[in-house]
């Protein structure tokens, strides 16, 4: 019987590479987060240029050999932690487009969404270095892009139920702008000091819509 099973995202298939072996028991999960574990570490101290599949092993004792079972190469590693990031973001945006109870509240819910999308590469400051990563890597672009279409299909779904008139087409090109524009935004804050990125935020949402009129 095989010592685990394999589990993949959909993001990782869309990427076209090796996927990474999720193992499903308890020896084997405890040494897939260990490594993850490291991982996280290593590139908050890093950062995503410097980081290699050697200082996993060099900070967790694992050998290569065992390594490479579940991770095929460095960005199977990043990948597989900007899915487990991507996941925290899913589930904060739907926390707060349950806010949206009427278009009325469209311009609250987007300024929630940006506040805590920043907060969350506050609090996880791995996120920044993922996203630098994405930059110079095809498969990682491919799941930072399956991310912001995901999260502008529920901004969509949510639309669509205060603004039901509206077409599919408008606010499918209306969401999806809105969440580039608000993940463009936050990147760029994070790369600057605490008191500009709050200044450059506070610019920013005074500057998202608060209707659909746009789309008229």
């Amino acid at each position: 019987m095989p010592e685990r099973k394999i589990r993949t995202g959909k993001a990782t298939q869309a990427a076209g590479r090796r996927t990474p072996l999720v193992p499903t028991q308890d020896r084997s999960r405890e040494r897939f987060d260990r490594i993850l574990t490291a991982a996280t570490e290593i590139l908050t101290e890093k950062g995503s240029d410097a980081f290699r599949m050697s200082d996993i092993v060099e900070r967790t004792g694992i050998a290569f050999g065992s390594l490479y079972q579940y991770f095929p190469d460095k960005s199977a590693v990043i990948g597989t932690l900007a899915e487990r990031c991507n996941a925290i973001g899913r589930d904060c945006v739907r926390r707060d487009l349950t806010e949206m109870k009427k278009l009325s509240d469209l311009h609250t819910v987007l300024c929630r969404i940006t506040d805590g999308y920043h907060q969350m590469f506050r609090d996880h400051p791995v996120m920044h270095h993922i996203w630098q990563a994405t930059q110079g890597d095809r498969t990682l672009q491919a799941i930072d892009e399956e991310d912001v279409a995901f999260l502008a299909g529920l901004l969509r779904e949510a639309l669509h139920r205060v603004a039901p008139k509206q077409s599919t087409t408008a606010l499918t090109a209306f969401s999806q702008l809105a969440m580039i524009q608000i993940a463009a935004a936050v990147r760029h804050a994070i790369s600057l000091p605490a008191a500009d990125a709050r200044r450059m935020l506070d610019l920013f949402k005074r500057m998202l819509p608060a209707d659909l009129s746009a789309l008229r």
